[in-house]
Parts: C-alpha cells; sequence; structure tokens
C-alpha cells in the first residue's frame, strides 16, 4: 500500500488559504491579505500571506520546505489550546506580544486548523 501524503509547504499554504476563503460562519469572518506572489519555501519560513479579521491581523501565514507555519498574532491562548485539540504540534513564541506558532506539516491537517481558527474568532474577545 503506498502512502500519499502532501508535504509541500507551499501546497499545504495555497490548501489553508483556499480553506478559509471557502468557508462561511466564522470563518467567513477572515480574509487571506498580502499574499506574496511565487513565494518559495525556506527553511525559516518565508512570508506566504497574513489572515486577517476586518483590520486586525489574526496570523500570519510561512512556507518552509516541508511544511506551513501559522503565527497566531491574537487569540495565542486559545489558538494553542484549540492545536493541541486537534492534535497539531504547537509553540510559543518568545516575543512581546507572545505569539503562538502551529505547524501544519500534511495537507490533512490543514482542516484540523479550521477548528482553530473558529476557536480563535469566537475567544478572540478574551484573549
Amino acid at each position: 500500500m503506498v502512502e500519499d501524503r502532501l508535504n509541500d509547504g507551499h501546497r499545504i499554504a495555497e490548501l489553508l488559504a483556499s480553506e478559509v476563503t471557502g468557508h462561511s460562519g466564522e470563518l467567513e469572518r477572515f480574509a487571506v491579505t498580502g499574499a506574496a506572489q511565487d513565494v518559495e519555501p525556506s527553511p525559516d519560513g518565508a512570508f506566504a500571506y497574513a489572515i486577517d479579521r476586518g483590520d486586525q491581523r489574526v496570523a500570519s501565514v510561512f512556507v518552509q520546505p516541508e511544511r506551513a507555519r501559522v503565527e497566531f498574532e491574537r487569540g495565542v491562548d486559545v489558538a494553542a489550546d484549540a492545536a493541541r485539540e486537534e492534535g497539531l504540534r504547537v509553540r510559543p513564541k518568545a516575543v512581546e506580544p507572545p505569539r503562538t506558532l502551529v505547524f501544519v506539516e500534511d495537507g490533512a491537517q490543514v482542516k484540523w486548523l479550521l477548528p482553530v481558527l473558529r476557536a480563535v474568532a469566537s475567544g478572540e474577545s478574551t484573549s
């Protein structure tokens, strides 16, 4: 049996952008903005686009060769808890203000990030 996994950071970021822009409900409040045309993955992560809600940046998406990294700037505690519940790898970023890094390492995990965005949308005013 062949295992098909999508672990191309650029393609994972594209799938995530499609999911964010293609959903209704709480996700329709989000917009993909500032997309970098022809972004090339880098080991440190190259900026691909932002996920905004109104005029506020919620997260930035970076592409690495084998994954995408979502850096939450708002709802950082809510995002961390929700991402862990979904089985995604999470790491805090010790900057001021603090941020939460969520790693999307497979195309299937893109769907796992949607509940994280919903949780941030629901709990944003409390974090």
